[in-house]
């Protein structure tokens, strides 16, 4: 195998398998360019428990494998490049004599998913943790179930203002923060798998202090701990998916660490219904640490990375990882390349990183300042946008939109409390329709559309506010969610893997996630104190920076759709600079 060949290879096989037909032909001819490969590729592993070994043998040559297949034959799935229906693609020479399925051109399967919900059960529990507050925050902070009493030691409600409420809603992104920050580095050294049942330690703590509150202090200190386990959840996870997923999955689970947030946020408005009265509020905090033990357990079944034990020299571990995650596939091909990639950075190992300040400076072999901003915009856009007030802070809204009485809000569920789970369950269903449209439409249109339609959106609730028409205002902020969740939402968290090459993906990714995070605390700290402040015209903010990120689509955003990283940072190499105009798909030569 040779590895530098073999990268880009697989760089040109992504492209053919992921654009439309009027790409086949340049990228088929760039592979056809590259030097010829040897006739055979062979991978033999370390020996089992029985003593014997095992051996991976391709019958076929590498050129052919990529080359010479006919444009029609697509994937496992049978479906071909021009839309007929085609044979799966089947590896010939196995030596039990039954012939296999080449993993490496297999869509979503039944083990992966499976592996890759139990790794996303931290992101249902990091849904879970912004959303509980949601709906019980007025029996929390104002006491509208009744007077303060004490029972068993612990206060029915602690009594705050509108700003300490919005700084121990706040602490929960900032420890978020905290926890972004180391959160890759000790993954590198203990694993994905292993560090998020490390993790759970902190959803654990975080959820017993929460529970337990009887003081502002205590409960903005659980907050911030199980931040934490957020934060490095909001990491790993997709960090996980990345490397397990197939090349015609990366699409799905890319959005779904996005969807699992919000089946947990949604999951927790539903379960505040009948939580949210004194003192129940503390089970739905404690439920956070039953989720965090359950996944825990479960997590002992599920392999880790297997590119993160290839990187530890775990190649028999790596193997038996990747077949589980490719269950009835063959899977001695993906492993052979995953091999090459890995030798192919071991080479290159004596070259060291390029440092934070060389990346962000342009100083760099190849100037990444433009694709650099962009991620970084990118994950900031998504957290001002005013999203995550909405999930925080809707119950509070509603409740002064439909003027409830102080004998309304006692009645639970209250129509406010039940709008706020409608909110919570469009928001999983747009991430789906966003996920099956993105590689359809690009993610530059599906972010114009987005921020756009979010930005109106806004203007509606502005309108609703104003001429106080509560009906306006709760159908404008399901649109609202609508439009976010399918496209605007979920697209940063693929831009660092579909926009940045390796060497610095790691850096810049950690300086995202602590944008973001960050951008989060602020909009979650002055939240309330913006619409104490604004009254009706709070949104108005809102039009604003979702009419930024609109712009930033039109005239900034690059295309990756169905373009290998090396495609695009050859395209979108250089300074910050004008890529594109008000026509969807074009851009400035």
């Amino acid at each position: 195998m040779m590895p530098g060949l073999d990268d880009n290879l697989d760089d040109s096989l992504d492209a053919v398998l992921n654009t439309d037909d009027s790409s086949i032909s340049s990228a088929a001819l760039a592979v056809a360019e590259e030097p010829a490969l040897p006739q055979t590729a062979v991978y033999i592993a370390p020996e089992n428990a029985a003593g014997s070994t095992q051996s991976f043998t391709s019958t076929k040559s590498v050129e052919n494998r990529y080359i010479h297949r006919p444009a029609s034959i697509r994937s496992n799935s049978g479906n071909s490049l021009d839309g007929k229906k085609a044979k799966p693609i089947i590896l010939e020479g196995d030596e039990s004599g039954i012939a296999r399925a080449d993993s490496r051109y297999s869509r979503l399967n039944r083990s992966l998913l499976l592996c890759a919900i139990a790794i996303a059960l931290s992101s249902i529990n990091y849904g879970w943790v912004i959303g509980s507050v949601n709906i019980p925050a007025l029996v929390i902070e104002e006491c509208s179930d009744g007077p303060e009493t004490w029972t068993g030691g612990f206060p029915s409600c602690i009594p705050m203002d509108s700003i300490m409420w919005g700084l121990v809603v706040g602490l929960t992104p900032l420890g978020a923060w905290a926890g972004s920050l180391f959160s890759g580095v000790v993954a590198d050294r203990f694993g994905r798998k292993r560090t998020l049942m490390m993790n759970n330690a902190f959803f654990v703590a975080g959820a017993l202090i929460s529970s337990t509150s009887t003081s502002i202090v205590q409960l903005g200190v659980g907050r911030f701990v199980s931040g934490i386990g957020c934060g490095v959840a909001s990491n790993l996870v997709s960090t996980y998916n990345s490397e397990a997923a197939t090349v015609r999955s990366r699409g799905f689970l890319g959005g779904f660490q996005q969807l699992m947030i919000l089946v947990g946020l949604f999951l927790s408005q539903v379960v505040s219904i009948g939580l949210s009265a004194a003192p129940r509020w503390r089970v739905l905090f404690a439920i956070s640490a039953g989720l965090a033990i359950f996944q825990t357990i479960v997590l002992f079944f599920v392999p880790e990375s297997p590119k993160f034990l290839a990187k530890k020299g775990r190649m028999e571990e790596s193997l038996a990882a990747l077949q589980k995650l490719r269950a009835g596939l063959d899977v001695s091909l993906e492993f052979e390349d995953l091999v090459a990639v890995l030798d192919a950075r071991a080479i290159n190992a004596a070259i060291p990183p390029p440092t934070l300040w060389q990346v962000l400076s342009g100083k760099t072999e190849v100037d990444l300042r433009h694709l650099v901003f962009c991620v970084l915009f990118l994950m900031m856009s998504q957290q001002w946008s005013g999203a995550k007030g909405v999930m925080f802070y809707s119950t509070e809204i509603l409740s002064s939109t439909f003027h409830l009485t102080a004998s309304e809000k006692k009645h639970i569920p209250s129509i406010a409390q039940l709008l706020t789970i409608g909110i919570g369950g469009i928001g999983a269903v747009a991430v789906i329709i966003g996920m099956n449209i993105l590689d359809k439409l690009g993610r530059r249109t599906v972010l114009i559309v987005s921020s756009l339609s979010t930005s109106i959106c806004a203007a509606l609730i502005v309108v609703g506010s104003k001429l106080d028409l509560g009906p306006l205002v709760a159908t404008a902020m399901y649109l609202f969610n609508l439009v976010f969740q399918s496209g605007a939402g979920f697209i940063p968290y693929l831009s660092a893997s579909e926009l940045l090459p390796y060497d610095v993906l790691g850096s810049i990714s950690g300086l995202a996630a602590s944008i973001n995070c960050l951008t989060l605390f602020i909009v979650s700290f002055t939240f309330p104190i913006l619409d104490t402040a604004l009254g009706p015209y709070l949104f108005t903010l809102f039009i604003a920076t979702n009419f930024i990120t609109f712009l930033f689509g039109v005239f900034l955003m690059p295309e990756a759709k169905g373009k290998p990283v090396s495609q695009v940072v050859a395209e979108y190499q250089g300074p910050i600079r004008l890529v594109g105009r008000l026509g969807l798909g074009n851009s400035l030569e």
